[in-house]
């Protein structure tokens, strides 16, 4: 099973599209997206991760669990970039440091959806509220991400006062877009809001597969900067999203009564964001390099969750 979703994925037109980008590179072909259509998509894909999580989570009624596993999911998203970035730093500059440590504190939701499909072949159904609390998950690491970068970053502070920095992270235009639109889609009429569905929805993954085909060309260009750094981006990349994945599995037991949420947490504390991360890093921080956290996310990560990972968590929420 876990090779079918291995295999499931890396077909996947979206990854496929990436992979098209590092390739063109490699062929020294002039494919390439223009700046200004680059960053619209990466605006678009923020606005319609945001409206649809705001949306999941105005369909769900509150109890003090729901609360609870929403509350574990941000505080996941927040102590996940503030400790790996540490670890970073001792490899990589503040930029890399920075953008590596929010994608890794964020999410995957094709790794969410890998899950969900994981579930079912074991009989077992999500509850909607942990949808909401994937959404609620993304931009806590960008915000604490951008904060690191803004009170370590040496050359940032004539611009940015230390004191100015959490300010500066929040109202950043990537977030602000991201938590607005979260806002504006729980806040919305249901009714209304099926008028921009086609928008929000339909249109997302050929939206994504453009971006990463622009992501893809991005990390061609970089791609070398991967190798220069060793070993490091690979164990890092192996490693830490298990440990982060099995820790919290086993956490969560102490105050989660729900197996199936403990372990759609674990799952989500393990992946890394190769969507909503490199999209806000690409508009607010064009230092960092995706041809390092990219292909850290996307050719490390994000297969090592769906075949060693998945069976993992379970194992632990189970026991």
């Amino acid at each position: 099973m876990n090779s079918n979703l291995l295999l499931e994925n890396l077909s996947n037109p979206a990854l496929l599209f990436f992979v098209l980008g590092i390739v063109s590179v490699m062929l020294k072909s002039d494919l390439k997206i223009p700046s200004n259509s680059s960053k619209f998509i990466s605006l678009y894909l923020l606005f319609a991760i945001g409206f649809k999580g705001g949306q999941e989570l105005s369909h769900e009624t509150f109890n003090s669990q729901i609360i609870w596993v929403m509350l574990t999911g941000i505080f996941i998203s927040v102590a996940i970039p503030f400790y790996t970035f540490f670890i970073l730093r001792k490899k990589l500059n503040i930029y890399d440091a920075g953008a590596t440590a929010a994608a890794y504190g964020s999410v995957s939701a094709v790794t969410f959806v890998t899950a969900v499909s994981y579930l079912e072949t074991h009989h077992l159904q999500i509850h909607g509220y942990m949808v909401a609390t994937m959404a609620l998950m993304e931009s806590p690491a960008i915000i604490v991400g951008l904060l690191l970068i803004s009170v370590f970053g040496k050359d940032i502070h004539q611009g940015i006062q230390k004191k100015e920095a959490f300010k500066h992270s929040l109202t950043n235009g990537s977030v602000l877009l991201i938590l607005g639109s979260l806002i504006i889609g729980y806040l919305a009429n249901a009714k209304q809001a099926e008028g921009i569905k086609p928008f929000t929805n339909d249109l997302f993954k050929g939206f994504l597969a453009i971006f990463l085909l622009d992501m893809g060309i991005s990390s061609g260009k970089k791609l070398t900067s991967f190798f220069s750094y060793g070993w490091f981006p690979i164990i890092f990349a192996a490693i830490i999203p298990l440990v982060n994945g099995c820790l919290v599995g086993w956490v969560t037991g102490f105050f989660c009564e729900h197996t199936i949420d403990r372990f759609i947490l674990a799952v989500l504390a393990a992946s890394a964001s190769y969507i909503a991360v490199p999209a806000a890093m690409k508009i607010s921080v064009p230092q960092a390099n995706p041809g390092l956290y990219l292909p850290m996310t996307l050719a490390i990560t994000f297969p090592i969750n769906i075949t060693i990972g998945l069976p993992i968590y379970f194992g632990i929420v189970s026991m």
